[in-house]
């Protein structure tokens, strides 16, 4: 809860769940304390490899696409392909600044 100074009473925050993303210090990003981190559970995953990520967009998107004509179907490689590669050209070219804090891939 949070303690209201204006009215100098305490605020029971009741049935919230905050949920947080965040990636190692350094590039922009500033060190986070345990005091904070010790209100989440913490979750970590390593970075996947390009095939990996094809692998998994091919299957969610082909599922999705089954219902589309063979032509439509064809194009969910070269449609997951282009999306990471633009992904990839962003992560390199839109480098985080204090201005811009929030280009962070």
């Amino acid at each position: 809860g949070w303690y209201d100074r204006k009215e100098l009473v305490f605020k029971n925050v009741i049935d919230v769940a905050h949920v947080s993303a965040m990636g190692p210090p350094g590039g922009g990003r500033t060190f986070i304390t345990e005091r904070l981190k010790r209100h989440y559970s913490n979750l970590a995953a390593v970075e996947m490899d390009n095939s990996s990520i094809c692998h998994i967009f091919n299957t969610l998107a082909g599922h999705f696409f089954k219902p589309f004509s063979e032509d439509v179907q064809k194009l969910v490689g070269p449609c997951v392909q282009s999306a990471l590669e633009i992904f990839q050209e962003i992560e390199r070219e839109l480098l985080p600044t204090p201005a811009k804090t929030h280009y962070m891939f």
